[in-house]
Protein backbone atom coordinates (compact mmCIF):
# COMPACT_ATOMS: atom_id res chain seq x y z
CA UNK A 1 0.00 0.00 0.00
CA UNK A 2 1.15 3.30 -0.96
CA UNK A 3 1.90 6.23 1.45
CA UNK A 4 -1.09 8.30 -0.02
CA UNK A 5 -3.28 5.70 1.06
CA UNK A 6 -2.01 4.96 4.02
CA UNK A 7 -2.08 8.63 5.22
CA UNK A 8 -5.82 8.87 3.92
CA UNK A 9 -6.18 5.96 5.59
CA UNK A 10 -4.70 7.63 8.80
CA UNK A 11 -6.73 10.59 8.11
CA UNK A 12 -9.91 8.77 7.76
CA UNK A 13 -9.73 7.05 11.36
CA UNK A 14 -8.45 10.14 12.60
CA UNK A 15 -11.53 12.05 10.99
CA UNK A 16 -13.99 8.79 12.11
CA UNK A 17 -11.94 9.14 15.92
CA UNK A 18 -12.64 12.67 16.12
CA UNK A 19 -16.17 12.40 15.43
CA UNK A 20 -16.56 9.45 17.86
CA UNK A 21 -15.19 12.02 20.32
CA UNK A 22 -16.92 14.74 19.55
CA UNK A 23 -20.22 12.77 20.15
CA UNK A 24 -19.45 11.61 23.31
CA UNK A 25 -18.06 15.07 24.36
CA UNK A 26 -22.27 16.25 22.97
CA UNK A 27 -23.67 13.80 25.12
CA UNK A 28 -21.32 13.78 28.17
CA UNK A 29 -22.45 18.08 27.89
CA UNK A 30 -26.24 17.02 27.70
CA UNK A 31 -25.44 15.08 30.49
CA UNK A 32 -24.28 17.65 32.40
CA UNK A 33 -26.60 20.04 31.35
CA UNK A 34 -29.53 17.70 32.32
CA UNK A 35 -27.69 17.15 36.08
CA UNK A 36 -27.12 20.41 36.42
CA UNK A 37 -30.91 21.48 35.81
CA UNK A 38 -31.81 18.58 37.66
CA UNK A 39 -29.92 20.21 40.56
CA UNK A 40 -30.97 23.16 40.11
CA UNK A 41 -34.36 22.12 40.68
CA UNK A 42 -33.79 19.99 43.42
CA UNK A 43 -31.90 23.22 44.83
CA UNK A 44 -34.91 25.26 44.11
CA UNK A 45 -37.64 22.43 45.40
CA UNK A 46 -35.29 22.31 48.60
CA UNK A 47 -35.53 25.82 49.34
CA UNK A 48 -39.03 26.49 49.12
CA UNK A 49 -39.28 22.71 50.94
CA UNK A 50 -37.61 24.88 53.67
CA UNK A 51 -39.40 28.24 53.82
CA UNK A 52 -42.24 25.92 53.90
CA UNK A 53 -41.15 24.13 57.03
CA UNK A 54 -40.20 26.81 58.16
CA UNK A 55 -43.40 28.92 57.49
CA UNK A 56 -45.55 26.01 59.07
CA UNK A 57 -42.79 25.45 61.87
CA UNK A 58 -43.43 29.36 62.51
CA UNK A 59 -47.47 29.26 62.02
CA UNK A 60 -47.27 26.21 64.64
CA UNK A 61 -45.46 27.82 67.28
CA UNK A 62 -47.78 30.67 66.37
CA UNK A 63 -50.51 28.67 67.56
CA UNK A 64 -49.24 27.12 70.18
CA UNK A 65 -48.30 29.67 71.74
CA UNK A 66 -51.83 30.92 71.45
CA UNK A 67 -52.82 27.89 72.84
CA UNK A 68 -50.49 28.30 75.49
CA UNK A 69 -51.71 31.65 76.44
CA UNK A 70 -55.28 30.48 76.10
CA UNK A 71 -55.03 27.13 78.18
CA UNK A 72 -53.51 29.35 80.57
CA UNK A 73 -55.78 32.06 81.22
CA UNK A 74 -58.42 29.33 81.62
CA UNK A 75 -56.33 27.16 83.75
CA UNK A 76 -56.01 30.51 85.91
CA UNK A 77 -60.28 31.37 85.93
CA UNK A 78 -60.64 27.95 86.88
CA UNK A 79 -58.33 27.99 89.63
CA UNK A 80 -59.63 31.80 90.80
CA UNK A 81 -63.03 30.24 90.69
CA UNK A 82 -62.10 27.07 92.67
CA UNK A 83 -60.72 29.79 95.14
CA UNK A 84 -63.48 31.66 95.72
CA UNK A 85 -65.69 28.61 96.36
CA UNK A 86 -63.33 27.44 98.48
CA UNK A 87 -63.39 30.78 100.46
CA UNK A 88 -67.16 31.11 100.18
CA UNK A 89 -67.04 27.10 101.90
CA UNK A 90 -64.77 28.54 104.39
CA UNK A 91 -67.09 31.56 104.82
CA UNK A 92 -69.89 29.21 104.84
CA UNK A 93 -68.45 26.68 107.60
CA UNK A 94 -67.11 30.08 109.38
CA UNK A 95 -70.53 31.23 109.69
CA UNK A 96 -72.13 27.97 110.50
CA UNK A 97 -70.01 27.28 113.77
CA UNK A 98 -70.93 31.35 114.77
CA UNK A 99 -74.70 30.71 114.33
CA UNK A 100 -73.83 26.96 115.92
CA UNK A 101 -72.00 28.58 118.79
CA UNK A 102 -74.32 31.78 119.41
CA UNK A 103 -77.46 29.22 119.51
CA UNK A 104 -75.56 27.11 122.01
CA UNK A 105 -75.38 30.19 124.26
CA UNK A 106 -78.71 31.48 123.52
CA UNK A 107 -79.57 28.25 124.83
CA UNK A 108 -77.37 28.26 127.50
CA UNK A 109 -78.84 31.72 128.49
CA UNK A 110 -82.87 30.55 128.23
CA UNK A 111 -81.82 27.40 130.68
CA UNK A 112 -80.41 29.50 133.04
CA UNK A 113 -83.12 32.01 132.76
CA UNK A 114 -85.82 29.40 132.66
CA UNK A 115 -84.24 27.43 135.89
CA UNK A 116 -84.37 30.67 137.83
CA UNK A 117 -87.89 31.24 136.81
CA UNK A 118 -88.42 27.94 137.72
CA UNK A 119 -87.11 27.90 141.17
CA UNK A 120 -88.54 31.94 141.59
CA UNK A 121 -91.99 30.35 140.96
CA UNK A 122 -91.84 27.59 143.39
CA UNK A 123 -90.71 29.92 146.02
CA UNK A 124 -93.95 32.07 145.13
CA UNK A 125 -96.02 28.95 145.04
CA UNK A 126 -93.96 27.79 148.58
CA UNK A 127 -94.61 31.42 150.21
CA UNK A 128 -98.74 31.40 148.72
CA UNK A 129 -99.02 28.38 150.34
CA UNK A 130 -97.90 29.25 153.51
CA UNK A 131 -100.53 32.38 153.26
CA UNK A 132 -103.03 30.70 152.11
CA UNK A 133 -102.84 28.16 155.21
CA UNK A 134 -102.99 30.71 157.28
CA UNK A 135 -105.16 32.73 156.06
CA UNK A 136 -107.34 29.32 156.48
CA UNK A 137 -106.23 29.05 159.90
CA UNK A 138 -107.49 32.73 160.73
CA UNK A 139 -110.37 32.56 158.74
CA UNK A 140 -111.53 29.16 160.60
CA UNK A 141 -110.59 31.41 164.13
CA UNK A 142 -113.30 33.77 162.45
CA UNK A 143 -115.42 31.47 162.05
CA UNK A 144 -115.56 30.07 165.11
CA UNK A 145 -115.77 33.59 166.57
CA UNK A 146 -118.76 34.91 164.15
CA UNK A 147 -120.85 31.26 165.31
CA UNK A 148 -119.98 32.56 168.93
CA UNK A 149 -121.42 35.44 168.37
CA UNK A 150 -124.89 34.22 166.84
CA UNK A 151 -126.41 34.34 169.63
CA UNK A 152 -125.76 37.68 170.50
CA UNK A 153 -126.28 39.01 166.67
CA UNK A 154 -129.66 37.21 166.63
CA UNK A 155 -130.64 39.69 169.76
CA UNK A 156 -129.27 42.68 167.87
CA UNK A 157 -131.53 41.82 165.11
CA UNK A 158 -134.53 41.47 167.33
CA UNK A 159 -134.18 45.13 168.56
CA UNK A 160 -133.25 46.58 165.15
CA UNK A 161 -136.64 45.43 163.52
CA UNK A 162 -138.14 46.44 166.44
CA UNK A 163 -136.71 50.27 165.70
CA UNK A 164 -137.51 50.05 162.13
CA UNK A 165 -140.88 48.84 162.72
CA UNK A 166 -141.35 52.27 165.45
CA UNK A 167 -139.56 54.46 162.68
CA UNK A 168 -142.20 52.67 159.95
CA UNK A 169 -144.80 53.77 162.02
CA UNK A 170 -143.52 57.13 162.43
CA UNK A 171 -143.01 57.75 158.71
CA UNK A 172 -146.53 56.93 158.72
CA UNK A 173 -147.70 58.81 160.98
CA UNK A 174 -145.82 61.72 159.49
CA UNK A 175 -146.72 61.18 155.58
CA UNK A 176 -150.60 61.06 157.21
CA UNK A 177 -149.40 64.63 157.98
CA UNK A 178 -147.95 65.55 154.34
CA UNK A 179 -150.26 67.39 151.95
CA UNK A 180 -150.92 66.48 147.92
CA UNK A 181 -152.27 69.86 146.15
CA UNK A 182 -153.04 70.33 142.62
CA UNK A 183 -150.21 71.97 140.78
CA UNK A 184 -150.23 75.16 138.80
CA UNK A 185 -150.20 73.56 135.81
CA UNK A 186 -153.52 71.66 137.07
CA UNK A 187 -152.37 68.49 137.42
CA UNK A 188 -151.95 66.88 140.80
CA UNK A 189 -148.39 67.07 142.58
CA UNK A 190 -146.86 64.11 144.44
CA UNK A 191 -146.86 64.98 148.87
CA UNK A 192 -145.36 68.17 149.42
CA UNK A 193 -143.47 69.45 152.48
CA UNK A 194 -144.22 72.49 154.40
CA UNK A 195 -140.92 72.23 156.21
CA UNK A 196 -137.59 70.59 157.09
CA UNK A 197 -139.22 67.67 158.99
CA UNK A 198 -141.93 67.45 156.00
CA UNK A 199 -138.71 66.92 153.56
CA UNK A 200 -137.26 64.71 155.17
CA UNK A 201 -140.16 62.45 155.28
CA UNK A 202 -140.59 62.50 151.90
CA UNK A 203 -136.40 61.71 151.32
CA UNK A 204 -137.20 58.83 153.57
CA UNK A 205 -139.85 57.70 150.80
CA UNK A 206 -137.32 57.48 148.75
CA UNK A 207 -139.76 58.32 145.57
CA UNK A 208 -138.51 61.11 143.75
CA UNK A 209 -135.17 63.39 144.29
CA UNK A 210 -135.66 66.36 146.41
CA UNK A 211 -132.71 69.64 146.42
CA UNK A 212 -133.17 72.59 149.13
CA UNK A 213 -132.02 76.04 148.25
CA UNK A 214 -132.20 79.39 149.36
CA UNK A 215 -132.75 82.11 146.12
CA UNK A 216 -131.87 85.66 146.99
CA UNK A 217 -132.19 88.85 143.93
CA UNK A 218 -128.31 89.14 144.17
CA UNK A 219 -127.89 85.97 142.75
CA UNK A 220 -127.74 86.77 138.63
CA UNK A 221 -129.07 83.14 138.73
CA UNK A 222 -128.90 79.84 140.74
CA UNK A 223 -128.31 75.89 139.22
CA UNK A 224 -130.95 73.82 141.01
CA UNK A 225 -130.53 70.36 139.77
CA UNK A 226 -130.75 70.50 135.84
CA UNK A 227 -132.80 73.33 135.90
CA UNK A 228 -131.50 77.53 136.26
CA UNK A 229 -133.47 79.52 138.89
CA UNK A 230 -133.68 83.73 139.06
CA UNK A 231 -135.64 85.47 141.39
CA UNK A 232 -137.95 88.56 140.26
CA UNK A 233 -139.93 89.37 142.73
CA UNK A 234 -140.30 88.50 146.14
CA UNK A 235 -143.95 89.79 148.47
CA UNK A 236 -143.24 88.75 152.08
CA UNK A 237 -146.99 90.83 153.25
CA UNK A 238 -148.55 88.75 150.37
CA UNK A 239 -146.61 85.36 150.33
CA UNK A 240 -146.44 85.84 146.93
CA UNK A 241 -143.02 85.83 144.67
CA UNK A 242 -142.10 85.46 140.87
CA UNK A 243 -139.34 83.25 139.68
CA UNK A 244 -137.74 82.75 136.09
CA UNK A 245 -136.85 79.52 135.22
CA UNK A 246 -134.10 78.50 132.54
CA UNK A 247 -134.84 74.28 131.41
CA UNK A 248 -134.90 72.38 128.24
CA UNK A 249 -132.95 75.72 126.92
CA UNK A 250 -136.39 77.24 127.48
CA UNK A 251 -137.19 79.91 129.50
CA UNK A 252 -140.61 80.57 131.36
CA UNK A 253 -142.16 82.62 133.91
CA UNK A 254 -143.84 81.79 136.99
CA UNK A 255 -145.37 84.73 138.16
CA UNK A 256 -147.28 85.57 141.49
CA UNK A 257 -146.99 82.23 142.88
CA UNK A 258 -147.66 81.31 146.27
CA UNK A 259 -146.32 79.60 149.30
CA UNK A 260 -146.28 76.41 149.65
CA UNK A 261 -147.49 75.82 146.13
CA UNK A 262 -146.36 73.45 143.24
CA UNK A 263 -144.93 75.04 140.49
CA UNK A 264 -144.74 72.69 137.88
CA UNK A 265 -143.04 72.52 134.60
CA UNK A 266 -142.33 69.08 131.97
CA UNK A 267 -139.13 68.34 130.79
CA UNK A 268 -137.94 66.47 127.66
CA UNK A 269 -136.45 63.62 129.55
CA UNK A 270 -139.41 62.98 131.60
CA UNK A 271 -143.08 61.95 131.82
CA UNK A 272 -143.62 63.47 134.94
CA UNK A 273 -143.29 67.22 136.10
CA UNK A 274 -140.41 68.54 138.17
CA UNK A 275 -141.92 70.67 140.70
CA UNK A 276 -140.87 73.77 142.63
CA UNK A 277 -142.17 74.41 146.06
CA UNK A 278 -141.36 77.51 147.96
CA UNK A 279 -141.84 77.46 151.81
CA UNK A 280 -140.89 81.00 152.87
CA UNK A 281 -140.72 84.49 151.13
CA UNK A 282 -138.87 86.82 152.83
CA UNK A 283 -137.38 89.67 151.37
CA UNK A 284 -135.88 89.45 148.51
CA UNK A 285 -135.01 86.05 148.89
CA UNK A 286 -137.34 82.49 148.90
CA UNK A 287 -136.61 79.34 150.60
CA UNK A 288 -137.75 76.32 149.33
CA UNK A 289 -136.70 73.08 147.51
CA UNK A 290 -136.99 71.70 143.73
CA UNK A 291 -138.76 68.11 143.36
CA UNK A 292 -137.50 65.27 140.07
CA UNK A 293 -138.64 62.07 139.31
CA UNK A 294 -136.25 59.28 140.39
CA UNK A 295 -137.02 57.46 137.14
CA UNK A 296 -137.15 59.72 134.35
CA UNK A 297 -138.69 58.35 130.70
CA UNK A 298 -139.15 60.74 128.12
CA UNK A 299 -142.28 62.24 126.98
CA UNK A 300 -143.88 60.74 124.05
Amino acid sequence: MSNNELDNKHDENSHRVSSGHAGWIAVLGAGLVVALAGDGYLLVQSNQLRESVAQSQETSQTQMSKLSDATKSLLEQRLESVNDQVKDVKDAQGAASTAVKQARSEARRQGTELARRLDDQQQQVSSELTDLKSATDDTANKIHDVSTDVTGVKTDVTSVKADVASTQSELDKTGSDLKRVMGDMGVMSGLIATNGKDLQALRELGERNYYEFTLTRKDASKKIGDVVLTLKKSDPKRNRYTVDILADDKRVEKRDKTINEPVQLYMSNSSQPYEIVINEVGKDEVVGYLSTPKVKMARR
